[in-house]
């Protein structure tokens, strides 16, 4: 059984595609940090629908700490999914932006990626097959107001995901990153009302996190093998 690895599995995306993957037939490592206990309660939905998983939980900004239990769970062979989801905001127009909120999705978006991916990576060369699918924004192909730290964490995964894909592609391991617009939930819940949507996306409805999670379960599939190094936008239409 093919083990993946979500970051961020507890949330409205992150549960979706752990519920896909798990669905899928691959046994799923739900990793939480701020909320443990919603990582719990989807590794066990996981196992009451049939599936295996299990939890995890490190700072991801925490180079060592990742590092260390990263290494424990290598200790049973190679992930060979990743789905690096976690993600943060810390919005404000940047006239008025703290270095503290420039650096907060930073850290989280890209020194994260790399502190997760890294380790994992010679043990899926090893393997001579892998799927790295990261989730992206919106944000990060158009940008947006307000978030110009978050915008620059998103493009800069884009530039590693292509650059990832090509030191990966003749070794059977994909690199690729799915841009969501509004994907309901609560954070999209919060920020949009009905008409805002319908005004902003051409298909007049915000996505859903299982619309995302159906693209992360094909990505990680043997039909994707020959496709990589792609910002696959999932957006209704935005252009």
């Amino acid at each position: 059984m093919k083990r993946a690895l979500v970051t961020g599995g507890s949330g409205d995306i992150g549960r979706a595609i752990c519920q896909r993957l798990g669905h899928d037939g691959l046994h799923v490592i739900v990793h939480g940090y701020q909320h443990p206990e919603q990582a719990l309660n989807v590794a066990d939905a996981i196992r009451t629908a049939g599936g295996s998983a299990e939890t995890v939980e490190f700072d991801m900004t925490d180079e060592q700490q990742t590092g260390h239990v990263l290494a424990k769970l290598l200790e049973a062979g190679p992930i060979q999914v990743l789905v690096n989801n976690a993600g943060v905001h810390a919005d404000a127009p940047m006239a008025g932006m703290s270095s503290a909120q420039w650096r907060l999705p930073i850290e989280v978006c890209l020194y994260g990626f790399f502190n997760v991916t890294q380790p994992l990576l010679l043990p899926m060369i090893g393997a001579r097959w892998g799927r790295i699918i990261n989730i992206s924004s919106l944000a990060g192909v158009t940008g947006n107001r307000g978030q110009t730290n978050y915008a620059a964490a998103k493009a800069g995964l884009h530039g590693a995901t292509k650059a990832l894909a090509l030191e990966l592609a003749s070794r059977g391991v994909t690199v690729n990153a799915i841009a969501p617009g509004i994907i309901a939930g609560a954070v999209a819940d919060t920020a949009f009302d009905a008409t805002a949507i319908k005004n902003l996306v051409p298909m007049r409805r915000a996505g859903t996190p299982e619309e995302v999670a159906a693209l992360v379960g094909f990505l990680a599939s043997e039909e994707a093998s020959y496709l990589t190094g792609q910002i696959i936008s999932i957006n209704g239409g935005i252009a």
